[in-house]
């Protein structure tokens, strides 16, 4: 019999209501990614709103409980750019698209790659604590990769006040990220088994809690008056230091200011004073204007002064981000050169390829890397020097600290970001680490925000932004080594390699779990259904 041809008059069937609940569901579940990683992002500073970074992983648990890794891949790319997309904003201040969406992406992509796997592991018994120490392995893959890795999406670095932060002074960023992880994780299966959940919920908030009384401030080694100066710049953007001499001269001027409120009594004689990251982009050692200029500084302060330079190797004449320590009555008596550098800013990496979407790549520089991570001796302190991106990287301030220092010093540029919030991000790094390493922090800005840290994280003072403003405050100088400094970076390597052998076994289980069974197939549906079955 041959059915009747459909006629335009005929009725078309509707897609079936399975169809549409599946469409209406993925829609769904897409919607709630996204607001996940809203939620992370809206932890993160200026805003202090901590909390909803757990709330943020809560949701990811939900969606990924018992997916495939493909639909952990999918959701957890949905999540990382509502995530990474806001959180990046500032990368494209003054130079647009072409730079933030294709690094937020990308941090999504490598964020999705984790989520695949916290997916497969998302069943196994205990499975919240698998999952977290899973987030804690794509966080160190993130370090890493590409072009030297980009850690600044860690959740650590939203986290500079609550609950969690005295974690960072047992085990660093990866415990205050794992905690966090964790803490979301278990809410999100407190409905299938709160027997696990809410440990998991609770356990993390208990430790930070717990954690706390290992925090300590007491100077061990004395005290010293510090003074961050910000000498501003003529404008904010990617041309902020076309009047380079301007930059110099801004810096000097608050230096001389700063002087006289001293000799006024209006503040207190600093023992050393932090310049900032190219506070100086004019080479001291090449140009004697500018050098005079500085020691005219140095010695109406009457004290040791770092300031941030670009200065120009002798030998290939490539230039060098650098620190140097200029001493009254003296002169420059050591450097620290940028070990660090920014990749699409300092250097450029395939700038052939990437010029074919953007000439603004000519922009970056061919700046060179420092090897060296010892600081400078600068009266009673021994200071580790982090330059602004150098902050974001664990091992790069460990390597630092390592060295013998007993106060951290951040000198930074936030000028080609404008008013967006990458300073405030920067700073709670800065937090993080004084937690971390159980050290006072200054960090000094061209534009702002500089700030005088404590090394239980808070903020002793402060400046705004693009304004001249100079901070002096005595801090404490600790040269005890917190448990964290001491470990280094041995719990992220456990948490790292736990987290991988879990999704192992995942993969192990699930693969036995679909294998045929042996002697089933074809034949034996045959049998079953055949005669000899029926019999």
């Amino acid at each position: 019999m041959v059915a009747a041809p459909v006629t335009p008059d005929q009725p078309v069937a509707d897609t079936p209501p399975a169809r549409r609940r599946d469409v209406r569901g993925t829609l769904l579940r897409l919607v709630l990614a996204a607001a996940g990683g809203g939620a992370v992002f809206l932890s993160f500073p200026p805003r202090t709103t901590w909390w909803l970074a757990p709330v943020g992983f809560a949701v990811l648990g939900v969606l990924l409980h018992g997916r495939r890794a493909r639909a952990g891949f999918g959701l957890g790319l949905v999540w990382g750019l509502g995530f990474m997309a806001p959180l990046l904003r500032w990368t494209g201040e003054f130079v647009g698209l072409v730079a933030w969406l294709p690094l937020a992406l990308l941090c999504a992509l490598l964020i999705a790659i984790g989520t695949a796997a916290v997916a497969v592991v998302s069943t196994l018994p205990g499975a919240p604590l698998w999952m977290a120490l899973v987030w804690v392995a794509d966080e160190a893959l993130r370090s890493v990769v590409p072009f030297g890795g980009f850690p600044w999406g860690k959740i650590a670095f939203g986290q500079p006040e609550g609950w969690y932060l005295p974690l960072a002074s047992i085990g660093g960023a990866p415990l205050v990220g794992f905690a966090v992880a964790l803490t979301g994780f278990g809410a999100a299966h407190l409905v299938r088994d709160w027997k696990l959940g809410v440990p998991a919920l609770v356990l993390p908030l208990a430790a930070g809690v717990a954690a706390s009384a290992l925090v300590h401030t007491d100077p061990d080694q004395g005290a010293a008056t510090v003074a961050a100066i910000q000498g501003n710049v003529p404008r904010a953007g990617l041309d902020f230091n076309a009047q380079r001499r301007a930059v110099l001269d801004n810096h000097v001027a608050r230096t001389l200011r700063l002087a006289e409120d001293v000799a006024a009594g209006r503040a207190e004689q600093p023992d050393l004073v932090i310049w900032p990251e190219n506070s100086s982009d004019i080479d001291p050692f090449r140009n004697i204007d500018a050098a005079n200029e500085i020691r005219r500084a140095v010695e109406a302060i009457r004290a040791p002064v770092a300031v941030g330079a670009v200065v120009i190797d002798p030998d290939d004449k490539l230039p060098r981000n650098t620190v140097v320590l200029y001493e009254p009555g003296v002169g420059a008596t050591d450097t620290y050169t940028k070990r660090q550098l920014q990749p699409f800013g300092e250097t450029m990496p395939y700038r052939e390829f990437f010029r074919i979407f953007s000439d603004t790549v000519d922009r970056a520089g061919t700046f060179q890397p420092g090897t060296d991570p010892e600081g400078f001796t600068m009266g009673p302190a021994k200071v580790a020097l982090d330059t602004c991106y150098e902050v974001a990287f664990d091992g790069v301030v460990r390597d630092s600290i390592t060295e013998g220092a007993n106060l951290i010093a951040i000198p930074t540029n936030n000028a080609t970001f404008g008013y967006t919030e990458m300073t405030y991000q920067q700073l709670a790094m800065s937090r993080i680490r004084a937690v971390e390493h159980g050290k006072s922090v200054i960090v000094a800005a061209t534009s702002g925000v500089s700030a005088i840290v404590a090394p239980d994280g808070a903020v002793t003072a402060r400046t705004g932004m693009f304004t001249p403003d100079a901070l002096v405050a005595t801090v404490p100088l600790r040269g005890e080594a917190t448990l964290a400094t001491r470990l280094g970076a041995w719990p992220e390597w456990v948490m790292t390699a736990l987290g991988l052998m879990a999704v192992a076994i995942a993969l192990t289980v699930t693969r036995r779990r679909t294998r045929p069974t042996p002697g089933a197939g074809v034949g034996e549906e045959e049998t079953d259904g055949g005669p000899a079955g029926a019999a």
